[in-house]
């Protein structure tokens, strides 16, 4: 299961590289995005896959008994999200504010407009 993610998150960073060499802004953002959950994806990867315990301790015991998963993949991949999030939105509103002015997406002919 390993193997058939280490291709999916292969082919999600190609896809978004792919988006962010386009010349719109939207595609820019989008490959952002694909980029971002990539990412989030690879950590979930890394973190294995397992069918443990959550880690919490049960109130009978003093330590963790067995295995247990690791909680920082979830906690990176959480926090991961929330700036993901309010970096696509920034650039939404961003990409918005642009066209307003320049009139286009395109980012040759916003690099020509002396506006």
């Amino acid at each position: 299961m390993e193997i058939v993610l280490a291709f999916v998150v292969g082919g999600l960073v190609t896809a978004g590289v792919y988006l962010m060499l386009r010349r719109s802004i939207v595609k820019l953002v989008l490959g952002i995005a694909v980029l971002s959950h990539a990412a989030n994806l690879l950590i979930f990867t890394l973190g294995r896959l397992r069918d443990n315990q959550p880690p919490l301790i049960p109130s009978d015991a003093a330590v963790l008994t067995g295995p247990f998963a690791d909680p920082l993949p979830q906690a990176l991949i959480l926090t991961a999200i929330v700036i993901g999030f309010g970096v696509q939105a920034f650039a939404l509103v961003l990409l918005k504010r642009a066209y307003q002015t320049v009139g286009t997406d395109d980012l040759d002919a916003m690099n020509t407009t002396d506006t």
